[in-house]
């Protein structure tokens, strides 16, 4: 078997795994749903991801040890992981593949020779890194928008696969919805299309990770390289080549992304072969990296993470609506390990969790927050797949004793991830006059975080003259009634003389049954002229901010549609002790 099939096979293999791993990311029994899959597995195994975390946090998070596997058959092998296991990278090689079969021989050798900006990716390997160094929180974050593991979960999770599986609805039921998944997708064909102009374009010029597996693969004992047989330059190795690392030599070993292309069509006499280093035909071992660019790139790596943080959106200045998951650690802690990988999201069974955009500031982009206008429910109280889905730690995995604050965790109380406030300017029994305890029957948390205040108010214009009484039935005049719009429980009458309301069970147009009969009036009669006030029964929720834990169950099922009358911020999350709204426990 030719080195070159195996490679394909390969790249075959880890893509279609790729592939499985987010469709299975999905919580549920069955065996094709999230039952022990390793989900995050090729993000364990980025090397850039665990240099990252160590770098802003200062600890590996265990589950990255799997990166020490990368860097070992990098040192070993050179850039194999580049050639045969990254799925990103097949699917760059694809495309090239296609874009690039009718050309000819010359426009191929044009277009896989070696260019200054390919030393691109190591001024942004540097920039990330220092800002690294320097324990500047941003850099990991910002990791995530082009780091490939990444940037091609987040491009499947957020987009691919919810339009795949829109109109087969074999995943989710409903499909899945996600803001600003138009950008991602266009991200992905915009990095894809990039392969038309230059074979795996992605790879040579802007892939960190590239950048970091090409310094590292400087160490690699072996490599592709120039045997002692003469060369003819026939130029036939630098037609295939995908790392346009000039295989002809003198080779740039940085840049060999181990394809073995050139292996295949080197001519019979062998001149090129997998070698012991250094080749025979020379080598180039520099970056491209000039000075000027290096200093540049320090600077920039310096000066990017405080110029991020002048808004404040970490200290007084937070942004309120930015609700984290359950097990989400500290803000700043959080920004320094999330991948903007989109794992947590895709896990998310009630579609709840969303990606955030601009609104929250450009630091928070594609991190996960709680958007409970959008899904099926809130966040809901037996669910801790997000944070056993990240795998950076940036979401602690939880377990159900934690999130509910029983057992051994009953001292610190339950995981509050925010606090709900009723808008009265919008809610309908205070602002409106209209019945409605919905979020507090929706609320999950036992005693209930919702209680309701009754009040009675006079209905508008609904003073109406009392004509008759027979019994429990009243005759009134006036305009017509709704014939039952007023037996909902909700409603009441207070007739002249008397001091309390009687609840309406019944109506007609000009009648109303009252649930008892009418005391007689002062004198011993009952009454026979006068005005007949309808009342409306106002059930007003309160929320208690030491019971609300946030789920925001109240804020999806207010019948509100627009803007929630009943609306979830972050105040009083348990991630924050500057964020409490209560100086003192009440009574």
């Amino acid at each position: 078997m030719k080195i070159t099939t195996a490679r394909r096979i390969a790249q075959i293999f880890f893509f279609a795994l790729f592939v499985w791993l987010t469709v299975v990311a999905t919580v549920g029994t069955g065996w094709s749903q999230w039952r022990g899959w390793p989900i995050a597995w090729f993000l364990q195994i980025d090397p850039l991801v665990a240099l990252g975390t160590v770098l802003t946090t200062r600890s590996l998070h265990p589950p990255l040890g799997w990166a020490l596997l990368t860097i070992v058959l990098t040192i070993l092998f050179g850039r194999v992981f580049c050639g045969f296991i990254c799925p990103f990278g097949a699917l760059h090689q694809f495309v090239s593949w296609l874009g690039w079969r009718g050309r000819t021989a010359r426009d191929r050798i044009a277009a896989n020779g070696y260019r200054p900006a390919q030393a691109v990716k190591y001024y942004l390997l540097l920039v990330l890194l220092i800002a690294a160094a320097g324990n500047l929180p941003f850099a990991l974050l910002q990791i995530g928008w082009l780091d490939p593991m990444a940037l091609l979960h987040r491009s499947f999770n957020l987009a691919v696969l919810p339009a795949a599986d829109l109109g087969l609805e074999r995943l989710h039921p409903g499909g899945r919805l996600y803001q600003g998944a138009l950008w991602v997708g266009a991200l992905l064909a915009f990095l894809l299309l990039l392969n038309l102009i230059l074979p795996r374009f992605f790879c040579r010029i802007l892939c960190p990770l590239g950048a970091l597996l090409g310094i590292i693969g400087r160490l690699a004992p072996w490599g592709i390289g120039k045997t002692a047989a003469k060369c003819t330059e026939c130029s036939l190795c630098d037609v295939a080549c995908e790392g346009a690392c000039n295989p002809m030599g003198p080779i740039r070993t940085s840049e060999c992304l181990m394809c073995m292309n050139c292996l295949d069509t080197c001519v019979p006499a062998e001149p090129l072969g997998y070698v012991p280093r250094p080749s025979a035909g020379g080598e180039i071992t520099a970056f491209g990296v000039s000075r000027r660019g290096f200093v540049a790139a320090l600077a920039g790596g310096l000066a990017a993470a405080p110029l991020a943080r002048l808004g404040g959106s970490t200290k007084s200045a937070w942004p309120a609506g930015l609700v984290r998951p359950p097990g989400s650690v500290a803000e700043e802690e959080f920004l320094a390990r999330c991948l903007k990988c989109t794992a947590c999201i895709r896990v998310c069974p009630t579609n709840t969790l969303q990606a955030a955009g601009f609104a929250h500031g450009w630091e928070s982009i594609w991190t996960p927050v709680l958007d409970n206008r959008i899904g099926t429910s809130g966040c809901q109280l037996n669910c801790v797949a997000c944070g056993h889905a990240c795998p950076t730690g940036a979401i602690r995995p939880l377990t159900l004793e934690e999130k509910f604050g029983i057992g051994d965790f009953a001292a610190q109380g339950p995981i509050r991830i925010g606090l709900a406030a009723v808008d009265r300017g919008r809610c309908l029994p205070w602002a409106m006059q209209r019945p409605c305890i919905v979020c507090e029957e929706n609320c999950p948390v036992t005693p209930k975080a919702i209680h309701l205040s009754a009040v009675e108010e006079p209905v508008r214009d609904a003073s109406l003259p009392l004509v008759a009484i027979d019994g429990a039935v009243v005759q009134v005049g006036g305009p017509p009634l709704p014939p039952g719009r007023l037996a909902t429980g909700d409603y009441a009458a207070r007739l002249p003389g008397e001091p309390l309301s009687r609840r309406i069970v019944a109506n007609t147009s000009n009648t109303l049954t009252l649930d008892a009969e009418p005391e007689s009036a002062g004198d011993g009669d009952l009454p026979t002229d006068g005005k007949v006030d309808i009342l409306v029964r106002l059930q007003r929720p309160v929320v208690d901010p030491e019971r609300c834990i946030g789920c925001g169950i109240c804020e999806h099922e207010c019948p509100m549609t627009g803007l929630r009358a009943i609306r979830v911020t972050a105040d009083n999350e348990t991630r924050s002790a500057n964020r409490g709204v209560l100086l003192k426990a009440s009574f």
